[in-house]
């Protein structure tokens, strides 16, 4: 009788700390949900209200929280179930499939628009020139759909796999099943992985070592003009050689093309990288550095126990590690609003423009920052 006895408080005991887990689950994941929603619905609206937000790095950013959302609104809710039900799956083995290829999907397309940003973000600032020309609306399209084909390319083959795509008990979730790396192609996924991420950081090392090279600028040499007769020209002549020539001042022959003088307003689109626009590039990139190296640190536990199952053979990771591991992945996808706003001055602007209620303090009437 009291070996009966210490079994059934010992059984009571566990089922009670599963109740506890449950619970935690539940509300960790309704709270992910809602941020990820509330933020990144914030967000898109907001880039796509304001003309002054119509720019190649919001375009990229209105595409992460898009996925986020979708990933949010569709994956999570199934996650959701099977933590309910028990760490159970309680729907078709097809629709599995569905949830799976778009967990994959959208890990991928994080990971491929990350090291597009991180190349736009080096060209902004290396080759500003080619950058402010080429970095169109279309362009940025085309980037975007490059990207999405890429991410598709990754996570479709699987689903013709038998037993690739399953739901996974400890981790409450239908995602691809990683084994040792002789059983399937798991190695292959997590390499792709592993080499955009280091491909990433490399180039934002580069983009920080360009900017060190560069943080002193030369000073501004002044080139004398060449006088004839008080025609002045050359480089270094201004405005007042054309009005002393019409002035009759001088006698000699019309001088050349004053490069000091603006002949067209139109034909004046400036190229260069004034210092006001490289500390903007600057702060967008530090931002989106910042996105990218959360999404690290928030998928680096997982990444590191699906390695571990990938090299260790019949391997047996900790269920809190991985439960930890997969609920720190589910939070990546409510990160990027909040560090966006946080670190953002443009956004905080058009947020406190199209909530006044927001301003801590009146401010006198002035032309608004975003124009509608």
């Amino acid at each position: 009788m009291a070996n009966v006895t210490t079994a059934e408080e010992g059984l009571g005991s566990v089922t009670q700390s599963g109740t506890i887990s449950t619970y935690i689950k539940l509300l960790l994941l309704g709270l992910i949900i809602c941020v990820s929603l509330a933020g990144n619905l914030l967000l898109s609206l907001l880039v796509l209200k304001d003309r002054a937000l119509h720019k190649a790095p919001y375009y990229f950013l209105l595409d992460l929280c898009l996925a986020d959302i979708i990933r949010s609104a569709v994956c999570f809710p199934f996650v959701l179930t099977s933590v309910k039900n028990g760490s159970a799956w309680t729907y078709s083995m097809m629709s599995c499939k569905i949830v799976a290829f778009m967990a994959v999907l959208f890990c991928f397309h994080a990971a491929f628009t990350l090291f597009c940003i991180s190349v736009t973000r080096y060209m902004a600032i290396a080759h500003h020139r080619f950058y402010s020309k080429r970095m169109t609306f279309w362009t940025c399209v085309a980037i975007i759909c490059m990207v999405w084909t890429l991410s598709v390319a990754m996570a479709f083959p699987p689903v013709f796999d038998v037993g690739t795509y399953k739901f996974i008990r400890e981790e409450d979730q239908c995602i691809f099943e990683h084994r040792y790396f002789k059983a399937n192609d798991t190695l292959g996924f997590m390499l792709m992985l592993a080499v955009l991420i280091v491909a990433t950081h490399i180039v934002y090392i580069k983009l920080i070592l360009f900017e060190y090279r560069h943080r002193k600028m030369k000073p501004v040499q002044m080139v004398p003009a060449i006088s004839q007769n008080w025609t002045f020209h050359g480089p270094g002549a201004t405005g007042q050689a054309a009005a002393n020539w019409i002035a009759g001042f001088g006698r000699g022959p019309m001088p050349p093309t004053l490069l000091g003088i603006r002949q067209n307003a139109h034909t004046t689109n400036r190229r260069l990288l004034g210092m006001d626009e490289f500390k903007s590039e600057k702060r967008l990139g530090r931002m989106f550095y910042i996105i990218t190296l959360f999404f690290l640190v928030l998928w680096s536990p997982y990444i590191v126990a699906c390695y571990w199952r990938v090299f260790v053979k019949a391997c047996s990771i900790p269920h809190r590690y991985l439960s930890t591991a997969v609920w720190m992945s589910f939070a990546q996808a409510g990160v990027n609003p909040i560090v966006s706003f946080l670190l953002n001055k443009d956004l905080k602007k058009c947020l406190s423009a199209h909530i006044p209620c927001w301003r801590t303090k009146p401010q006198l009437p002035r032309e608004p920052y975003c124009v509608m």
